[in-house]
Formats: structure tokens, sequence, C-alpha cells
């Protein structure tokens, strides 16, 4: 776990242009399926020039019906009564991945605060997970902030770091 208060970058092209370079780069393709982060992700991955050789697509996952709808998947079959976890983290990234049939999938979910959830995580909680080409890799986030735009940002520039570390 880690714990941060450091104020992430808000420029979206920042955020994204490593990673965006690598994709480029590499030929690969992305996909993201998040939730707490509200968009950012995509975001930060389109704010990229040249980010239609690489940006397939992206989806906020942010209830149940979005889960059953985009994802044709049931978050509490994969969570079960702590949906909160790198489990659930996996498998939206591996089902975002899957769906859209890209090199590399992204997942996140966590609570942006200013509460915690309803099943006992704190606000500024996230797992993020990353897979691609023979690779899983996940990591879970608490900043100990109950601040919702600052923990969506702390938990959009970890994301893209994990992306970024699983490139090299």
């Amino acid at each position: 776990m880690s714990n941060s208060t450091e104020t992430p970058s808000t420029d979206l092209s920042k955020l994204g242009a490593n990673v965006g370079k690598r994709l480029i780069d590499r030929k690969q393709t992305v996909a993201v399926a998040e939730s707490s982060t509200g968009g950012l992700i995509s975001a930060a991955l389109l704010a990229v020039p040249g980010a239609s050789n690489y940006f397939r697509a992206g989806g906020v996952v942010y209830t149940r019906q979005a889960w059953e709808k985009l994802l044709n998947s049931s978050i509490k079959a994969v969570g079960g009564d702590r949906p909160l976890s790198e489990k659930t983290a996996l498998h939206l990234a591996s089902t975002v991945r899957n769906q859209l049939e890209t090199d590399w999938g992204i997942g996140e979910i966590g609570a942006a605060g200013p509460s915690g959830t309803r099943y006992g995580d704190p606000a500024g909680h996230t797992c993020i997970a990353v897979v691609g080409p023979g690779v899983e890799q996940t990591i879970v986030l608490e900043t100990g902030n109950d601040d919702r735009v600052s923990n969506m940002w702390a938990f959009t520039q970890a994301a893209l770091d994990l992306l970024e570390q699983t490139l090299k």
C-alpha cells in the first residue's frame, strides 16, 4: 500500500504523454474501465496527440447497471461482499481488454470521497490493475485524503504510472 499526499499534475496531456508515446512506439492499443476516476484516465490518454493510434475506448463503470450493460458482468459476482479489491480491478482490466481486443486493459475501482464505501473502505482507497500480453499487475493506493477531486487525480496518476512501469 502507498500513502501519498502529493498533489498530482492536473495537466491531462502531461499525465498521459509518456504512456501515449510508449504505446505509439510499440504500436499497441489500450482500453480503460474506470470507476472513481470518472473518466480522467481515459481523458489523460486522449489528451495526447496521436491518441487515435492507441486508444480504443474507455468506460466509467460507476454503478451496478453500468457493470451489467457495459461489461456484461456483475460486480457482486466478481467482488462478492468486498467489491473494492485487486481482484475486481483485474476483472475490469481483463474484461475491457478482451471485449475491445486491445493489447492492454486498465481497471480502476475506488472510493474518491468524501466518505468511504458501505463495505468499510476509506475515502482515498483505490485498486488499479493493468493487464497486457502475459502481464497482470495490480496496486492498492491509499492517499489518506478525503478530498474527492484530489483523490480522482491521484488515482489517475497512479493508473498511468502503473501502465508506464508495465510498458518498460
